[in-house]
């Protein structure tokens, strides 16, 4: 999958696109993935790199939502945990199962929670991972031996599923290409183009060269998440805003808190959210706060009393109790919430997801979550055919393989996330005796990763390596920044880049990551 290759598709700007979709997320690309499926000609367009926003900073869970069923939203955790299964079952090479553990302090809580989950399996059905059970104090402990023991009765567990976000997107990428799609990142839509008052198609400018585009389409989609408002008001000037954003925010901390594959999940902290603590790429995630925003950016940044709301809720339920030293990486996810009516707090919210049509014909969905995205995309798209006027032709994603699809990757060590690309990226590492090296001692990918990411998955940046093809900028922020000068180094190399070019990414990323760490 080659930059300069999808850019040729785009070339001809007399060409008329059955759709062309804004924004590179989870949505959008799962969008691509199901016109393409279907036959149509699609076009996406991402201002930054692919899952630079909201569908990188997830909580990494692929899961119908206990918050859900607590809200007695039963239709959303239905459809969530039926795509849940779905996932799994298409890309087992990013999507697997774990199990969670409710800790009980009060008496009533383990027979009070263990019902919840006993109605969270049964709506499962036979895409169920793994049935819930009551769990005494003996068998908590053996399954986190570092939880807070004091005042323990017992615990629940249950099972859902777990996945690395941003390597879904470009696994969904590379799907949508393999379909016939063309998907480009770093082309920002800057207007929509209009005829008769319709929308026919946008102006777009290729950032890396300097070049506008002007290109048709039958129908536009706005799946821009956080930024869905801005591409509307292009639309319309006077759009009332939609979106009402807030943010998430994760630290991530070494191993030794949380040893052994169980995650907890408290099902109720004091601002009324779920927390969890999960085993991640050999780290312990935790999160999440909900904060209403006013300011949206692609580089949020953590507010001082969310970072302490995490640690001490850290404290509470982990024997050791985190300080800020203790972090690795904070990162901060923006949920792109819609508000029609008039709720009064994001967590008030639902994340079930709209669909609006504008009297000029721009399609936008907005809300939902990651785990929905394929039905989403199956959605919007349904209806994009009817604005475009198209014949219809039915989705077959449900049963579409994602790229890297094995269901064997184990065999591949620390290439499995790769799944069955890994072999081809163990023969670019045969290509150099440096290829095989860890780039650092503390992070799990290899030089040679680098290689691959530029040749066959987009990167264009170091920060695009380092924080969305691997995950390091999350997982040790300072441990990135050190390796900051090697990755440009080889990333040039590939992309033919000037010293200048080096010069000016380890500066920027180095600045980006700075965000990411505790002061």
């Amino acid at each position: 999958m080659n930059r300069d290759d999808q850019i040729s598709q785009m070339q001809d700007q007399s060409k008329i696109w059955d759709f062309i979709v804004i924004g590179g997320g989870a949505t959008g690309v799962g969008i691509a993935v199901d016109a393409a499926s279907r036959g149509y000609q699609v076009l996406l367009l991402e201002q930054d790199d692919f899952s630079k926003g909201t569908s990188s900073r997830s909580t990494k869970l692929v899961h119908g939502g206990v918050r859900y069923l607590q809200q007695g939203n039963l239709s959303l955790v239905i459809e969530a945990l039926h795509e849940r299964g779905i996932l799994i079952k298409n890309a087992p090479h990013i999507v697997h199962n774990i199990p969670f553990i409710v800790p009980s302090y009060e008496w009533w809580e383990s027979p009070f929670y263990g019902i919840g989950m006993k109605i969270y399996d049964a709506l499962a059905g036979k895409h169920g991972f793994g049935k819930s059970e009551v769990l005494s104090k003996e068998e908590t402990l053996a399954r986190i031996p570092t939880i807070e023991q004091d005042g323990l009765k017992g615990g629940v567990i249950y099972w859902d599923g777990q996945f690395d976000d941003s390597r879904l997107v470009i696994n969904m990428v590379k799907t949508a290409v393999e379909q016939g799609g063309t998907l480009i990142n770093y082309v920002k839509v800057v207007n929509l183009i209009k005829k008769s008052e319709f929308v026919t198609g946008v102006i777009a400018h290729d950032i890396e060269n300097d070049k506008e585009y002007e290109l048709k389409a039958k129908a536009v989609i706005n799946a821009t998440g956080a930024f869905t408002d801005s591409v509307r008001r292009m639309d319309e000037t006077e759009a009332k805003p939609i979106i009402v954003p807030s943010q998430g925010v994760h630290i991530v901390l070494d191993k030794t808190f949380l040893p052994g594959d169980s995650a907890i999940m408290v099902p109720h902290t004091a601002d009324g959210r779920v927390l969890f603590a999960i085993p991640w790429h050999n780290r312990v995630l935790v999160g999440t706060t909900d904060t209403p925003i006013d300011d949206i950016s692609l580089e949020p940044r953590p507010l001082q009393e969310e970072t302490d709301f995490l640690l001490e809720h850290a404290a509470k339920y982990l024997e050791k109790d985190p300080i800020p030293d203790d972090v690795r990486s904070i990162f901060v996810g923006i949920r792109p919430l819609v508000n029609l009516g008039d709720a009064e707090n994001t967590a008030a919210i639902s994340r079930e997801h709209s669909i609006i049509i504008s009297r000029s014909g721009l399609i936008t969905i907005a809300g939902g979550k990651w785990t929905t995205y394929r039905k989403m995309a199956e959605e919007t798209l349904d209806q994009a055919i009817q604005v475009a006027r198209l014949e219809y032709r039915s989705p077959v994603t449900e049963n579409l393989q994602i790229h890297g699809y094995h269901r064997n990757c184990e065999q591949f060590g620390i290439l499995k996330p790769y799944g069955s690309d890994a072999p081809e990226i163990e023969s670019i590492i045969r290509e150099h005796p440096d290829y095989s090296k860890p780039l650092h001692p503390r992070l799990r990918p290899l030089t040679g990763e680098v290689i691959w990411a530029v040749r066959e998955e987009m990167a264009r940046t170091v920060e695009d390596f380092l924080s969305r093809r691997t995950r390091s900028l999350l997982l040790d922020a300072r441990a990135s920044i050190e390796i900051t000068e090697t990755v440009a180094k080889l990333m040039a190399k590939e992309l033919g880049r000037k010293r200048s070019w080096i010069k000016e990414q380890v500066a920027d990323y180095r600045k980006l990551a700075e965000g990411y760490l505790i002061k």
